[in-house]
């Protein structure tokens, strides 16, 4: 029986946007990130990390620099007892013909086949017009958050009907009570 999940942007969303990341020494959570996953974990909701990451097909980093800031990442969620139940990532840049690079739904798609999800029944959480499209397009709920690049997308997160919240902590809390 599949269930439902949270999908989670990376940059800007999780942690503080720092333009293509390749340090893990640079990476920070956001405020309410650790209390607002949390809360969601607790409430039985896989959290499923979904990130593009341009940087690699661009030569600007590795996949191991991307591997070691994610691991760094996910060191600092553990610390706080959150666990990540999968990390998705689409290292191509924007002109190349992939099916995982958001808003195109193969990250989601992949990690539903892994961890028997439904994409219907889930939330897709970032701070950009990207991933608001992909929640529309694996049929999710997409709630936008203002962190990040997330201020300059509200209207239209308001146009597709997305939910807009200040942070992750906020977002957990629409989830919870809906």
């Amino acid at each position: 029986m599949s269930r439902p999940a949270v999908f989670l942007d990376r940059d800007g969303t999780i942690i503080v946007e720092k333009n293509y990341l390749s340090d893990p020494a640079q990476v920070e959570l956001l405020d309410g990130v650790a209390e607002g996953l949390r809360l969601l974990q607790q409430q039985g909701f896989p959290l499923v990390v979904v990130s593009n990451q341009s940087g690699v097909g661009r030569g600007y980093f590795t996949m191991d620099r991307l591997k070691a800031v994610n691991a760094r990442v996910d060191e600092l969620l553990k610390e706080q007892a959150i666990e990540i139940s999968g990390w998705y990532v689409c290292p191509h840049t924007p002109d190349m013909a992939c099916n995982c690079r958001k808003p195109r739904p193969g990250m989601i798609e992949a990690a539903c086949r892994d961890l028997d999800l439904d994409p219907r029944q889930s939330f897709v959480i970032g701070d950009k017009r990207a991933d608001l499209d992909l929640a529309t397009a694996v049929g999710a709920r997409g709630i936008l958050v203002t962190t990040g690049y997330g201020a300059g997308e509200v209207d239209y997160a308001h146009s597709v009907g997305a939910a807009v919240c200040a942070s992750i902590l906020d977002a957990s809390d629409l989830i919870i009570t809906k």
